[in-house]
């Protein structure tokens, strides 16, 4: 009677110990398919090139480098209230380089050396520029009160002041032959008249 229960206890610690090292086995291939599942982390998105980092270029491209051996001048005209109904033509020795209306801006190739240029409307503006070949020099016209019309005036900027308003300018068209050679703006008429008059 001891002899058969030892054989069915030893029988017993057998079915066990065969159990246990099935339940063993059978771990491993878990533990081992499980590692797969962790990857190399994403790659970050490439940066984005809308937005504030294409605005420079954007404007940038309104303006070209000078032409070998000259200079360039940069005239332009924000939008504003002020004076919205007024225009105004930029002259050097009495040539037409170009029309500021408000939104609007034109590029003149300049030879090396001193230059004036001037507006006019009820009143003559002048602005002396010396330019230095490969430079870019930048003029922003406005228009302030006056007795009539407002008063024209071109003032010295920078380009990054350009930079600013650029999207919303518009290039002015050029003069044709005829405007270019025309003689220098007359004298404005003294009665008020209508404020959309500008200098031919």
């Amino acid at each position: 009677m001891i002899r058969k229960l030892s054989g069915l206890l030893f029988t017993g610690l057998l079915l066990a110990a065969s159990t246990a090292s099935a339940q063993d086995s059978g771990a491993a291939p878990r533990a081992a398919t499980a590692a797969p599942e962790s990857s190399a982390p994403a790659p970050a998105p490439a940066p984005s090139t809308t937005g504030d980092q294409a605005a420079p270029a954007a404007a940038g491209a309104k303006v070209g480098a000078p032409a070998a051996g000259k200079g360039q001048v940069v005239f332009f005209r924000r939008s504003a209230l002020q004076g919205a109904v007024v225009w105004f033509k930029v002259r050097e020795n009495g040539t037409e380089l170009g029309k500021l209306t408000p939104g609007r801006y034109f590029v003149v190739d300049a030879e090396p050396g001193i230059h004036t240029y001037t507006a006019a409307t009820e009143n003559t503006d002048k602005l002396r520029l010396e330019i230095e070949p490969g430079e870019t020099y930048y003029v922003e016209g406005k228009i302030s009160m006056g007795l009539l019309i407002g008063r024209a005036n071109l003032s010295p900027a920078d380009q990054a002041t350009f930079e600013k308003v650029s999207a919303k300018l518009k290039l002015a068209a050029p003069p044709t032959e005829r405007q270019a050679s025309a003689a220098p703006d007359p004298t404005p008429p003294t009665s008020a008249g209508s404020q959309s008059r500008g200098a031919n």
